[in-house]
């Protein structure tokens, strides 16, 4: 018996405003998979679907938080705390890991006070903003942090705006 047609998350207007670049989503699918692979259209879809819906769900959990707050802008802890509470704790170790060296690579040589950080309250460290952190399957270990994920690994200098 043939299954039921999919319905889309979304309508159409709302696409383009929740959900990934399916270019993005086929690169990341693509580097994890040997070269003669092929992935079906289906597929790239239900992952762009489903990593969207991910990406929503912790982010959502993070805003509440930051407005009981009463602060404006979500940080890569209050990620972390929201990917936790929701029950991904198994993900947030090696992502405290990465957010650690992702952030010290942009600010340089100088390494945060806390190398996990936590998440209770403002960005850690210094100005008070957090860099953007684009996260796919979490590292395996700090070393390899960033391979296959779109962010270059930690242990690679990082252009900071104004270097650009």
């Amino acid at each position: 018996m043939p299954a039921p047609p999919r319905l889309p998350l979304f309508s159409s207007s709302q696409h383009q405003d929740r959900y990934l670049p399916i270019a993005n989503i086929s690169r990341i699918m693509k580097n994890q998979l040997p070269e003669s692979a092929k992935i079906a259209k289906e597929s790239k879809e239900t992952v762009q679907e489903t990593v969207s819906e991910f990406i929503s769900f912790i982010t959502s959990e993070a805003s509440d938080k930051c407005m009981q707050e009463k602060r404006k802008t979500i940080n890569g802890d209050d990620l972390l705390w929201a990917m936790s509470t929701l029950g991904f704790d198994k993900y947030v170790e090696p992502l405290k890991i990465y957010l650690a060296k992702y952030r010290e690579a942009v600010r340089g040589d100088k390494p945060e006070k806390s190398a996990t950080g936590t998440g209770g309250g403002g960005a850690a460290g210094g100005g008070g903003k957090t860099p953007p952190v684009a996260v796919g399957r979490p590292p395996a270990t700090a070393e390899s942090a960033g391979d296959g994920v779109g962010v270059p690994p930690p242990s690679k200098k990082v252009k900071t705006r104004e270097e650009v």
